[in-house]
């Protein structure tokens, strides 16, 4: 085992033991820490687990996993090849938003994740990851845009906000609109390598 890969289990063991908010109590069965490269070059993070990803400890195997992962495939990735997580680690009740002082809670743990993984570019899922890196801006109007910005570790990290996968469920439209905003997402990684 590597050194990162050892200290990404501790990570992992310490994300799995965590009972520092509310949503230990509230029902969440188990944390989901987030799986994948350790050496990803691209980084997904969501908003938090749903029913499946709470039942089973991973990241997006629900029906807007599945669509996720299509739309890894249409982008020439496999779920392999990336890392996927969340902002929270553990189900909200309901599936409700994270709140403000769950979010806060979590941080550590995903800041750890982005510092051990460094990634070249960091998509965000949905509009609560968004709001996490990118504060102020609107899914709407910047979803599909690169956008460059101070990252965790004090240096410029390229985020790339997109529409949550279970928005396209919700809204069929934006299925062609996510699938077209992924597929851009190899030109540019390839754009951020040859920099």
């Amino acid at each position: 085992m590597t050194e990162k890969e050892t200290n990404y289990a501790d990570l992992q063991d310490k994300i799995k033991k965590c009972r520092q908010c509310r949503l230990c109590e509230l029902g969440a069965t188990q944390a989901v820490p987030g799986e994948g490269s350790y050496s990803a070059e691209v980084m997904f993070i969501g908003e938090a687990p749903g029913r499946d990803e709470d039942a089973q400890g991973r990241p997006f195997v629900g029906a807007a996993g599945k669509f996720l992962t299509q739309m890894f495939e249409l982008a020439g990735y496999r779920r392999e090849d990336v890392f996927i997580t969340n902002v929270v680690k553990h189900r909200p009740p309901q599936n409700r938003d994270p709140m403000p002082d769950e979010i806060e809670k979590c941080w550590p743990f995903l800041e750890a994740q982005v510092k051990l993984i460094k990634p070249k570019l960091i998509v965000l899922l949905g509009r609560h990851s968004m709001g996490r890196f990118l504060p102020g801006l609107k899914i709407s109007e910047v979803h599909g845009k690169a956008k460059r910005a101070k990252g965790i570790w004090g240096e410029k990290q390229v985020y790339f906000p997109v529409y949550h996968p279970a928005a396209a469920l919700y809204n069929p439209g934006l299925r062609d609109v996510l699938i077209a905003d992924m597929k851009k997402i190899p030109v540019l990684l390839k754009k951020i390598n040859n920099k």
